[in-house]
């Protein structure tokens, strides 16, 4: 064979496989899931995932005001969880009471899914239906999710639930299932078409601030360089996309 008849075979079998990964970035694996999707998320409607954005909160405790649950049931309303606080009832966000013993100062705090640079939730999962989007949502893939409670078990923060019962009546756009684990997914089919989380969009006092960590300009990123903040077991070195100031 000669070395223009190798180079032109090479060619060719670039274009092929070049062909066969496009074809593969559409094919739909499961109800609004496709190949490349798994991988990636979206910084801006329609755009690809980039590893450039990091989603995030900043919560301010000294804005929340006590008894006040709008967040959680902002959380409820979107993505179809009943409300209940069993047990065994699915909770994204839950509202957590503190009070400081040396000075009897009472403080209410929202704690969900941490979002963490390094989930252990991942670690953990025997079939990598817990990941991590290249913008640093941390999901489940209800569909490979086998039930094994293993990420519920690392998770430092109790903030995943399992689905015990048969649902009826679900939100499209928030696929779940009887026998998965679930958690707060900071509203992703909301960020993917350019929206923030139900949460913060309802917040009375403005004490929940959604955007890009990653970029320095963002009001986020603005508002931690001003104030002191603080991440929730911070020794762990889990790098956790929520942060809290006023604590």
């Amino acid at each position: 064979m000669s070395e223009h008849d190798d180079l032109s075979r090479r060619a060719a079998r670039r274009a092929l496989l070049a062909g066969a990964a496009a074809a593969l970035a559409g094919v739909t694996i499961a109800p609004g899931i496709r190949l490349i999707e798994v991988a990636q998320a979206a910084a801006e409607p329609g755009a690809p995932v980039s590893s450039r954005v990091r989603w995030g909160l900043l919560i301010d405790v000294g804005r929340c005001t006590e008894g006040c649950s709008e967040c959680v049931l902002a959380c409820n309303r979107e993505n179809g969880l009943d409300g209940g606080t069993r047990p065994t009832d699915s909770q994204w966000i839950r509202i957590v009471e503190l009070k400081d013993r040396r000075t009897g100062r009472k403080a209410s705090a929202p704690v969900m899914c941490q979002h963490c640079a390094n989930p252990p939730c991942v670690d953990v999962c025997p079939t990598g239906a817990s990941f991590k989007r290249a913008d640093g949502i941390v999901l489940v893939d209800r569909h490979t999710c086998i039930g094994c409670r293993y990420c519920m078990m690392a998770c430092p923060y109790k903030a995943r639930s399992f689905v015990h019962e048969p649902l009826t009546h679900q939100k499209p756009e928030v696929p779940r299932g009887k026998g998965c684990v679930e958690s707060c997914t900071l509203c992703v089919h909301r960020i993917d078409r350019g929206d923030g989380p139900a949460c913060a969009q309802a917040c009375p006092t403005q004490a929940i601030l959604f955007g890009n960590l990653n970029d320095p300009q963002s009001a986020i990123s603005r508002r931690i360089a001003e104030v002191q903040t603080t991440q929730l077991r911070a020794d762990f070195a889990l790098g956790t996309g929520v942060r809290y100031t006023g604590l």
